[in-house]
C-alpha cells in the first residue's frame, strides 16, 4: 500500500521529485488518470485539441497538410488517431510532428504516430537525442521514464521557421525543464481577426537540483534565459503540454457561453509569472 500511495502521488505532482527506479507497467497504472479521452473540438481558426484529458495534443491545418503537436503516452496515440478521425482530418494528410521536450508524456506516443502518419518529425538537437534514446539518460530520471524511440527527421534551431500549406511556426529553444526544450509560435486567423499563438514549452521545475548540476551544468541559467524569452512574447492564445498549465478543463466548459475563452492574454501572462515565481523559489531553497 505504502508503495502503491508513492506512485499516486508522483502522478499527482506531475513527477515533481526524483523517483526511485520503477518499471513503466507499474507507472501506467498511477499515471492513467491523465490519459481519459476527451471529445475533440476546434480552439480558434485551423487549431484542435485532439489530446487527452491531462496530456495536450494540437492539430494545426493547412490545405497542404497538417502538423501535429505533442505525442503524449505510448498509449495516448490511439487517442489522438480516433480525435484527428472524429474531426473529419486523415492521419495521411498529417505531414509535420512536433514536440516540447523529449518526456515520456508527451514523447511517448511519436512514434506511432510517425509510423501511421508518415509524417517528419522536427526536434531541437538535444531532443533528438533523447527521442533516439527513448528517454533513456535524461539529467535527472536517468532510465526511468523510458518510451518508444524515434527518429528525428530535421533538427530545428534556435528562432528558426517551418512552412506548411500558409502556416508558419516559429521555434524558441526555451531550456531548463529539458536541455532542447522547445516554445512553438504562430499566428491563426478566426472571423476576419488575427491571433498570436503560443504553445509553451514546459517551464516546471520538478525536483531538479539547479545548484551545482553536475548533469547539467548551466540550467539555471537556461531557465533563466527561457523565463526572458517567453515573457517577450506576444500572446493571445496560450497553449502548452500539460492541460493544466492553460486551464483547458476550465475554458471548455466556457466554450459558446461568450467569447472563446481559449483567447487569454492575461492568463499566459500570469501563467509564465507563476511559473517563474516557482523556479525563483526553488533557487532559494524553498
Amino acid at each position: 500500500m505504502k508503495r502503491r500511495t508513492f506512485l499516486k502521488n508522483a502522478a499527482i505532482t506531475a513527477a515533481s521529485m526524483s523517483m526511485p527506479a520503477i518499471s513503466l507497467a507499474e507507472l501506467q497504472e498511477p499515471f492513467s488518470f491523465w490519459n481519459k479521452p476527451v471529445e475533440p473540438f476546434g480552439i480558434i481558426g485551423n487549431i484542435y485539441y485532439v489530446g487527452v484529458s491531462d496530456v495536450s495534443s494540437f492539430l494545426i491545418t493547412s490545405p497542404e497538410g497538417h502538423i501535429l503537436i505533442e505525442g503524449g503516452f505510448a498509449e495516448t496515440a490511439p487517442h489522438i488517431e480516433k480525435n484527428i478521425h472524429k474531426l473529419g482530418f486523415k492521419l495521411e494528410d498529417v505531414k509535420i510532428l512536433l514536440t516540447s521536450h523529449a518526456h515520456f508524456d508527451h514523447a511517448g506516443g511519436l512514434a506511432e504516430l510517425k509510423r501511421i502518419t508518415g509524417g517528419k518529425l522536427y526536434a531541437s538537437k538535444p531532443e533528438a537525442v533523447m527521442l533516439a534514446n527513448g528517454g533513456k539518460g535524461d539529467f535527472h530520471f536517468g532510465d526511468q521514464l523510458q518510451f518508444p524511440p524515434v527518429s528525428t527527421d530535421r533538427i530545428v534551431s534556435d528562432n528558426e521557421q517551418i512552412q506548411l500549406g500558409g502556416v508558419t511556426m516559429r521555434s524558441y529553444l526555451t531550456p531548463g525543464h529539458a536541455k532542447g526544450c522547445t516554445t512553438w509560435t504562430m499566428t491563426t486567423t478566426e472571423n476576419g481577426k488575427r491571433y498570436n499563438v503560443v504553445f509553451v514549452g514546459s517551464v516546471s521545475v520538478p525536483g531538479y537540483e539547479l545548484k551545482n548540476n553536475k548533469k547539467y551544468p548551466n540550467i539555471a541559467d537556461d531557465y533563466t534565459r527561457s523565463f526572458e524569452i517567453l515573457k517577450k512574447l506576444k500572446c493571445d492564445i496560450f497553449l502548452a503540454p500539460h492541460s493544466w498549465d492553460f486551464n483547458l478543463k476550465g475554458k471548455m466548459a466556457k466554450r459558446g457561453i461568450s467569447g472563446n475563452p481559449f483567447i487569454d492574454p492575461d492568463g499566459y501572462k500570469k501563467a509564465i509569472k507563476r511559473a517563474e515565481n516557482n523556479f525563483m523559489k526553488k533557487m532559494q531553497g524553498k
